[in-house]
């Protein structure tokens, strides 16, 4: 029963975290430095993501790209020692391309390429929670073609249907002898699917004062036919045989409000993030072949939803250079007897910071740094009895440009 549960506690935690504390808010650059603030402001053709209804109210086409460089770290802490995450590096990207279908028209047409996560964790194959995770890598890219109608000069409106594609890849010890006199292994490798909509409201008050509302639908993740590979010896091969398995992980819905007002080459913006993590009550793991210590599993999650408030500044320098500023308290939606090492989510600080050139007419190169650090968290994974401290800190780097057709 114990190996039955371990291998199982293996599946269940890859897929939570591809839905959890690995969600990134990396997708434009600007609004990155100000605190992840994009929702009412639409800066550039990053608001395919932020607010598809400022796409109509780009003054012309833009085509923009960029790529971050998250280094996370995390360090656990219980009464049988202390481990620290190997060091690893993620590169993200986004890219968007959008705008009036012509001069003075209503209509704007755009595309979005963007990843909305793409970290993962490497504890290394000695530290004492071995036998729940080792390692864990985790890519998705979400693809958004979008439509924005300027009603009048005051409202415009936007939707984008999305299709997402991801995949992860997960390495766990097994509480047995393998080849070496190590522990056994457990691999996952597993691609998802899905789809979903981006909707938006934006609202031009007057020059100065712009509200934006948003709705990012849930995105069911469906793996289909992802691989189990245990690394076991001979003798205990037909009760871990390699296998397939199907699972379906539902990304939440968001539901966002933000407002923007400009004071002279100030400007301020304020955005509110309810996130439905609620959703997460349960997952369920179902394998192609099945044995008296690997089977089909449903494990309770009983996630919560959150709010999580962000704020940003804008400063207009001159007409070549702006800096950017803001910050976020981003609360966990893991509840206490859920955390996992492989998601040792704890509520998280963000503080963020930017600069944006304009060396040449049409042409913009943004760069914006994110520090991002958890409370330190005592928590216990009840599923796999394990629990200790928690504490993460993630350093992001991001450079990119856009160009004003």
């Amino acid at each position: 029963m114990k190996k039955h549960l371990l291998a199982a506690s293996l599946l269940l935690s890859t897929i939570t975290s591809f839905g959890s504390g690995y969600l990134i808010n990396l997708e434009g650059l600007r609004q990155v430095a100000m605190g992840g603030t994009g929702v009412a402001w639409p800066w550039d053709a990053s608001t395919i993501y932020y607010n598809p209804g400022g796409l109509a109210c780009l003054k012309g086409v833009q085509a923009y790209a960029s790529m971050g460089v998250i280094m996370p770290s995390t360090a656990f802490g219980n009464t049988m020692g202390s481990a620290k995450s190997v060091s690893q590096t993620f590169t993200p990207f986004n890219v968007y391309i959008g705008g009036p279908i012509q001069e003075g028209s209503k209509f704007a047409l755009g595309l979005g390429i963007y990843t909305p996560a793409g970290t993962g964790l490497d504890w290394g194959q000695s530290w004492q929670g071995r036998y729940v995770v080792e390692n864990i890598e985790l890519k998705a890219v979400f693809f958004q073609p979008t439509i924005s109608y300027r009603v009048n000069d005051m409202l415009s409106v936007g939707a984008g249907f999305i299709y997402a594609t991801g995949s992860m890849d997960i390495a766990q010890a097994l509480p047995v002898t393998g080849t070496n006199d190590t522990d056994a292994q457990a691999n996952l490798h597993g691609v998802a699917n899905g789809v979903g909509f981006n909707t938006g409201i934006h609202l031009k008050v007057n020059d100065n004062l712009q509200i934006g509302l948003t709705y990012r639908s849930q995105v069911n993740m469906s793996v289909t036919a992802g691989t189990a590979v245990f690394d076991i010896p001979g003798s205990l091969s037909s009760s871990f045989p390699n296998t397939h398995f199907d699972s379906q992980l539902p990304i939440p819905q968001v539901a966002s409000l933000g407002v923007a007002y400009r004071m002279g080459n100030l400007t301020l913006q304020c955005d509110l993030n309810y996130i439905g993590w609620n959703s997460f009550d349960s997952l369920r793991i179902n394998f192609a072949e099945t044995t008296s210590s690997l089977q089909n599993e449903h494990a309770p999650r009983h996630y919560r939803n959150t709010l999580t408030p962000r704020i940003g500044a804008n400063y207009k320098l001159c007409k070549v250079v702006s800096i950017m500023a803001g910050g976020a308290y981003d609360p966990t939606p893991v509840t206490n007897g859920y955390v996992s090492p492989d998601l040792p989510d704890a509520d998280r600080v963000v503080l963020t910071c930017g600069v944006s050139v304009k060396p040449i007419p049409r042409f913009t190169i943004l760069a914006a740094f994110e520090g991002t650090t958890s409370m330190k968290r005592a928590a216990s994974y009840d599923y796999a009895n394990f629990s200790g401290t928690y504490q993460t800190e993630a350093a992001t780097t991001c450079l990119g440009f856009y160009y004003n057709f």
